[in-house]
């Protein structure tokens, strides 16, 4: 789904998270929303901040929780009106160096023929790395609504006048 450059990076080191955790708000400038807008293929990004804790746990994982929010502009599927979207994303997931993530994604599996609930398979941590940003980026892009319209907007199919002459056999009667 991402291209090979992430428009929006907030690198978080692993080995610099401390034992209690860390807190980070950001948002996104001008060029990040801009990037992030072409990406997605969004008319534009007017504005994107993310709020996320980040909390050690056991075997080296990283549990990664809070919400992304932005203000997108898009085109309406309907009127082709350019219309304006809130994004309120929640994010809660956990992070685990790349050689447990075969072992944990067989948990989900197994879970997954129970009837107990499916955790998502943890996302592999790159290099001693978190980014936040692609994590807000990609949350964003999970919420955005593939098919906007304006709340108002209406779809009428276009209704042809009912003369009784025109109909594809009026040739044949004349």
């Amino acid at each position: 789904m991402m291209n090979t450059v992430d428009p929006w990076r907030v690198p978080v080191t692993v080995a610099q998270i401390p034992d209690t955790g860390l807190h980070r708000d950001f948002e996104a400038d001008r060029a990040a929303r801009e990037a992030i807008a072409e990406a997605g293929g969004l008319r534009e990004v007017l504005s994107a901040s993310a709020s996320l804790d980040v909390t050690p746990k056991s075997g080296g994982r990283i549990h990664v929780t809070g919400h992304v929010r932005a203000r997108i502009g898009q085109t309406c599927v309907v009127t082709l009106d350019p219309i304006e979207n809130e994004i309120d994303e929640p994010i809660d997931l956990v992070f685990a160096p790349p050689e447990q993530i075969s072992d944990l994604s067989d948990l989900v599996d197994e879970a997954a023929e129970s009837e107990t609930e499916i955790p998502d398979p943890p996302e592999p941590i790159i290099n001693g790395v978190i980014d936040l940003g692609r994590l807000a980026t990609d949350a964003l892009f999970l919420a955005v609504d593939p098919y906007p319209r304006r709340p108002d907007a209406v779809f009428e199919p276009s209704v042809e006048s009912a003369d009784p002459n025109d109909h594809p056999f009026a040739a044949l009667k004349r």
